[in-house]
């Protein structure tokens, strides 16, 4: 009679677990059909565990892809998680701790790892159960729990993972757009003189910017950037920074004073967040005369009468300072068949297998040997130049040239 009250009694019991358990699956994954957050199902864990299966030491890791964190505790320290990581991250398999393993797994019982697609995204380390004639069930139903709520985890990273690269995706698409609609498409070919362009946008989403201003038919001007910073704020800074040179250039008389109201409008916005190297040009073709200002870029190339000139007078970079002082506009009197090259820095910056730089003098020898030909053509030379230079490398940053001839 006694015997078969304590088979009843054990019926009951297992009777009793298996439905806390059902009921415990239950309430966890309804709490994951309702997108309950990741702290919330933390919360879940850490009360069941402690309450309804009388664990006295738990501790449960997870990782974010980069790095491991303690997610939640029950009586571990987490500044041991350093430390205790590399140990658990040698196991693939449930694992009974023994006496003789690694001090820092004192006081717990057993290692649960759980695995996405070949990878740990979670471990599990159980201590103190408080019943042993259960133990096994436990353990399995405890394994159970622990995947289910480490997967419920992970995708819920992935997801907003996914979120994140659909959001950079798209600010990328709407700066292409931008972009495009900025920088012309073409550039004047006439009697008088003739212009070229090259524009290669790293991973097609550049800060670099150039732009052709015509005044009449014997003024014209021409102006190159780098816009620092890439995506979409440097898109909207550009489109900005485009409105303001097609209004201030037909509202000042000199290159000065237009490059002083550059500063003020682009500081205003950026607050010196964001800076621009520029470099714009004013030629008449009547007179024959190059008026420019540099701030801050690579200085262009003149070549003109077998000399060399670098154009680099001007003043400092625009929008790093609330005020752009010692401005300074230079006027050169040019002749026929005078080169001006413009570029930004992605150009002398471009590096071959070898690690050596393309750079700034090799270009003025460039120029020397090609200035001969029409803008087209000297830019489409450069660009054969530039692929036989950098092999096999990728182009690390953005790359424009704006080639202008007087004839």
């Amino acid at each position: 009679m006694n015997r078969e009250i304590a088979i009843m009694e054990k019926l009951e019991k297992e009777l009793s677990l298996k439905q806390l358990q059902i009921k415990s699956l239950l309430t966890i994954t309804q709490a994951i059909n309702d997108n309950v957050s990741a702290d919330g199902l933390f919360k879940m864990y850490k009360s069941f565990l402690s309450w309804e299966m009388g664990i006295d030491k738990m501790a449960l890791f997870v990782t974010d892809g980069d790095e491991w964190a303690c997610a939640t505790e029950i009586n571990f320290n987490k500044n041991s998680t350093k430390d205790i990581i590399p140990i658990l991250l040698t196991y693939k398999r449930l694992y009974t701790i023994k006496a003789d393993d690694p001090n820092i797994l004192d006081g717990l019982d057993i290692i649960i790892p759980v695995f996405h697609k070949e990878l740990p995204i979670a471990y599990a380390v159980i201590g103190g159960i408080k019943e042993k004639e259960d133990i096994y069930n436990k353990i399995q139903f405890i394994t159970t729990i622990t995947n289910i709520i480490a997967v419920a985890i992970e995708n819920k990273r992935l997801f907003k993972k996914q979120i994140e690269q659909e959001r950079y995706r798209r600010e990328m698409e709407l700066a292409s757009e931008v972009q495009q609609m900025l920088i012309p498409e073409v550039l004047p070919v006439e009697e008088k003189f003739a212009m070229s362009k090259i524009y290669k946008p790293h991973y097609n989403i550049g800060g670099d910017y150039l732009d052709f201003i015509r005044f009449d038919d014997d003024r014209f001007a021409f102006c190159i950037a780098d816009i620092s910073g890439k995506g979409a704020s440097a898109a909207l800074l550009m489109a900005n920074f485009q409105a303001m040179i097609q209004s201030f250039i037909f509202q000042y008389r000199d290159l000065e004073t237009f490059v002083f109201a550059l500063n003020q409008s682009v500081y205003r916005i950026t607050k010196s967040d964001k800076y621009i190297t520029f470099f714009v040009a004013e030629i008449d073709t009547k007179k024959m005369t190059l008026k420019y200002v540099n701030a801050g870029h690579y200085p262009p190339i003149l070549k003109m009468k077998d000399q060399i000139i670098r154009l680099d007078k001007g003043c400092s970079f625009i929008g790093a300072f609330e005020r752009l002082d010692n401005i300074r506009e230079e006027k050169i009197n040019i002749a026929s068949d005078a080169m001006i090259v413009c570029f930004t820095d992605g150009l002398p910056d471009l590096r071959n297998a070898e690690e050596e730089y393309f750079g700034d003098n090799y270009l003025e020898f460039f120029v020397d040997d090609y200035c001969h030909l029409t803008p087209e053509e000297f830019n489409n030379k450069l660009l054969l130049e530039i692929d036989d230079f950098r092999g096999g490398n990728e182009i690390t940053d953005d790359i424009a040239v704006i080639t202008c001839k007087i004839y």
